[in-house]
């Protein structure tokens, strides 16, 4: 009996001790069902076969054999997988190209691979038959698999995305990638066999000079069965090793974990964010029933202030908001105090944009802000650090930065409130506190010139959430910040201004 060693070295073994025997048991089978029936065009024995595989081997043209069935095989394949993934992530783009592709994947998918060999034999002649049929087989797979990860991608992760304004490759890497590689990695493990089987099918049927299928028809006509076994045990050689690179290759792409793109190469330099304010592209033009004064209009234009006038929200026929208006002057502190369902949440996706006012304006919010959402809303894949840096790319679009100095100033930073051993761990291992401290850090260092945090203190002890009002009053200087909580005690803890939203309008400072 094996033992179970501390490293699983032992299992391992165990492991691979019975798959040996599984095998030498079919062996003793294959090679007992040959001496009975004692004809080797029907049936050679494993010795046979071993020793016609050894001849192929020796032949000159064995290589070449190879070559010519693999990038047919190959290219087919490969060119499936990019076309595939490319036309899916288009028709996850454009649902319009997503309409115009269901037919024609339905007939990929439904017709028999007997009528393309005839059709494809027809157009292009027998030399290129195993590359089409391989690239129709694994195209439809691919595009439905990437199609269907893309959307499966969180809602809510692709929401944290626009508030912070992500870059496509950031998206790309730590939203939409863990997303499909579940899929994409079913898909190829189908695909994969599935193009060699057809792939060689298809050379069988078109004979083209120099391939696999081609030695397998002759050694057929010749009634060689050792021959036919042994250039079959070729091409399963061949597609297992092939299978294997490929997943390979897709397990590190899978696992590559690179921190977020911040900007180029040069050094880093603290954001001044408070001078750098601006509009925000497409969340300051709701329509308006009322008029401001003309001090408060040069106020929003200058973005000195950000104001909601008027404004009105409903959810299937539920009023959450009504006519309520409300001015944050910058650089001011703000805590939303509402009991639960009051609304406090819709007010804070208006003004990051993430929601549209039935009636009103939201007006003058900066080009850069931060949020914390009710939920943490993390890539659960990716460390503290990674996560963090996922806020900055509006930061430092456009400035000249050095990846390793923007990780230790993040790391410098992050460890002011969160344990320092835990910035590298992914932060699906993290506690419920210690996330809910990487998403407050995530929006603080984002340069943010707005900072809307919807109960950023949810989920901690006393003493980590006065470290961290402690740790948000430090990095407030010139900002705006817009809380809510259901506790008292927060407002003195930000030293802010309690806003109601049980009267609209009205403003009361919290003495």
């Amino acid at each position: 009996m094996v033992e179970k060693s501390a490293d699983g070295s032992g299992h391992r073994m165990g492991k691979w001790l019975r798959k040996t025997v599984i095998i030498l048991f079919w062996l003793l089978v294959w090679q007992a069902a040959a001496v009975w029936i004692h004809n080797p065009i029907l049936l050679a024995g494993p010795g046979q076969v071993l020793q016609a595989f050894g001849q192929n081997l020796l032949r000159e043209d064995f290589l070449k054999i190879i070559f010519c069935s693999f990038s047919r095989i190959g290219l087919g394949f490969f060119l499936a997988l990019f076309a595939g993934a490319a036309f899916g992530a288009a028709s996850y783009r454009i649902p319009l190209a997503e309409e115009i592709a269901a037919p024609l994947m339905s007939v990929l998918k439904s017709v028999p691979v007997a009528s393309f060999v005839v059709i494809l034999l027809i157009w292009f002649g027998s030399g290129r038959l195993s590359f089409f049929i391989c690239f129709l087989i694994v195209f439809p797979n691919v595009y439905v698999s990437t199609l269907s990860g893309l959307k499966s991608a969180d809602e809510k992760l692709l929401e944290m995305a626009r508030v912070f304004d992500m870059g496509r490759m950031n998206r790309f890497f730590y939203i939409y990638k863990p997303a499909v590689m579940p899929y994409l990695n079913s898909c190829l493990r189908v695909s994969l066999g599935m193009s060699w089987k057809s792939g060689v099918a298809a050379e069988v049927i078109g004979l083209p000079a120099y391939s696999l299928g081609e030695r397998l028809y002759m050694s057929k006509i010749y009634l060689d069965t050792a021959g036919v076994l042994a250039w079959t045990l070729t091409v399963i050689l061949i597609s297992f090793l092939f299978e294997k690179a490929v997943l390979w290759l897709t397990e590190i792409v899978d696992k590559w974990k690179p921190y977020p793109i911040t900007g180029g190469m040069g050094g880093f330099h603290l954001p001044q964010s408070a001078g750098n304010q601006q509009k925000r592209h497409g969340r300051n033009k709701l329509q308006s029933g009322k008029q401001a004064d003309c001090s408060e209009e040069k106020d929003v234009r200058d973005n000195r202030h950000v104001r909601v006038s008027h404004v009105s929200k409903s959810y299937g026929g539920m009023q959450v908001l009504q006519d309520y208006s409300l001015t944050l002057r910058r650089g001011d502190r703000y805590l939303l105090t509402a009991p639960s369902g009051a609304g406090k949440t819709t007010l804070l996706r208006l003004l990051t944009g993430l929601e549209s006012a039935d009636q009103g304006t939201v007006e003058g919010v900066p080009l850069q802000v931060g949020m914390v959402f009710q939920e943490d809303r993390l890539c659960e894949e990716y460390d503290a650090v990674c996560n963090i840096m996922l806020g900055m790319g509006k930061l430092m679009k456009g400035k000249r930065c050095a990846g390793k100095q923007v990780v230790e100033h993040v790391c410098a930073e992050a460890a002011k409130i969160l344990p320092s051993d835990c910035l590298n761990r992914p932060v699906r291992e993290l506690s419920g506190g210690m996330r809910r401290r990487v998403a407050l850090l995530r929006a603080v260092l984002s340069g943010a010139d707005l900072l809307v945090l919807d109960e950023p203190f949810t989920g901690l002890d006393e003493e980590n959430r006065i470290r961290c009002g402690e740790y948000l009053l430090e990095h407030l200087a010139g900002k705006t910040l817009l809380a809510t909580s259901h506790r008292m005690e927060d407002v003195e803890l930000l030293r802010g201004i309690r806003v109601s939203l049980v009267f609209p309008g009205s403003l009361c400072r919290q003495e």
